[in-house]
C-alpha cells in the first residue's frame, strides 16, 4: 500500500519561507482502468475505488450550468468535448446554394430541396449534419447522411474557409451560405447515384420536394447523442 509522509502531504505557497503551509486532504490517483481517491486523517490514512461519474458530480455541485434560452426547433443540449453543443432541427425546404464546380470561375446557383436536417452546432464551429424523415423524438429513430456536399461521411462538415457564426441558432442557415465543393468525400449520399453527387442536385435543381425514398441509412439518434458526450457513437 503506498503511504504518504508527512513532508509529501503538506504544500504552500511561493512566497517567504514563514507561509504558512497547507495540510493534504484528498489525493486523486488516476491510472489505466482505475481512479483511486486516498484520504487523510491525522496518522490514519484510507483508499478505495472510485468511478470517474463520481468525481464529477462532486465537482459539478459546485458549477452552475444552465443552457441559457434555446433556439428555435432545438431537440438537445449537452456540454461536450469542445463545449456545449445544441441539435437543431430544420424542416424539409428548397436551399439556395453556390456550387463552385472549377476554381478561379463564378459559383453555379442552384436551388436544392432538401429532406429534414439535424445539425450539431457548437459556438463558431463547423456543424455534424444528419437527415432524418421527421423531427426527431426518441434515441431510436433512424437518421440519414446529409445528401451535400462538404459533409464527411461521418456527418462532420468541413469549413473550408467560412466562417460561422457564435450564434449557433444561425449556424444551419451559414452552412447553406458557404460555399460548397466538388472535391471530398461525396459517396453513399444517394440510392439512385452513390457515386455522383453533383448529378443528384443537377437532376433535383429546380424541384419543391427532395425524394426521401433516396436517403442512405447512417445512424441512431441516440448515437449521435451519445457521440457528443464524448461516448461511443458509431463508425
Amino acid at each position: 500500500m503506498m503511504t504518504v509522509d508527512a513532508d509529501t502531504a503538506r504544500w504552500s505557497l511561493p512566497g517567504p519561507a514563514d507561509m504558512p503551509t497547507d495540510q493534504l486532504q484528498l489525493q486523486l490517483e488516476v491510472y489505466n482502468e482505475t481512479v483511486l481517491l486516498r484520504g487523510f486523517e491525522g496518522d490514519t490514512n484510507w483508499v478505495r475505488t472510485v468511478s470517474a461519474d463520481e468525481i464529477a458530480n462532486v465537482f459539478t455541485r459546485h458549477l452552475g450550468f444552465s443552457s441559457g434560452l434555446l433556439p428555435d426547433n432545438a431537440l438537445w443540449w449537452n456540454q461536450g468535448e469542445t463545449g456545449q453543443m445544441v441539435a437543431l432541427w430544420r424542416p424539409p425546404q428548397v436551399w439556395p446554394v453556390a456550387l463552385q464546380k472549377e476554381a478561379f470561375k463564378p459559383p453555379a446557383r442552384l436551388r436544392i430541396p432538401m429532406p429534414g436536417l439535424v445539425f450539431v452546432c457548437s459556438p463558431a464551429r463547423a456543424p455534424w449534419v444528419y437527415a432524418a424523415l421527421e423531427r426527431p423524438s426518441s434515441p431510436e429513430q433512424q437518421l440519414y447522411r446529409a445528401p451535400a456536399f462538404n459533409v464527411f461521411r461521418d456527418g462532420r462538415t468541413c469549413p473550408g474557409s467560412h466562417r460561422f457564426p457564435e450564434e449557433v441558432g444561425q449556424i444551419p442557415e451559414s452552412f447553406f451560405q458557404s460555399f460548397f465543393s466538388l472535391t471530398g468525400d461525396t459517396t453513399d449520399r444517394s440510392k439512385k447515384h452513390p457515386d455522383n453527387l453533383q448529378a443528384l442536385w443537377e437532376e433535383l435543381d429546380g424541384q419543391a420536394e427532395y425524394p426521401v425514398e433516396d436517403l442512405v441509412q447512417q445512424c441512431t439518434v441516440g448515437q449521435v447523442i451519445a457521440a457528443c458526450e464524448g461516448r461511443r457513437g458509431y463508425r
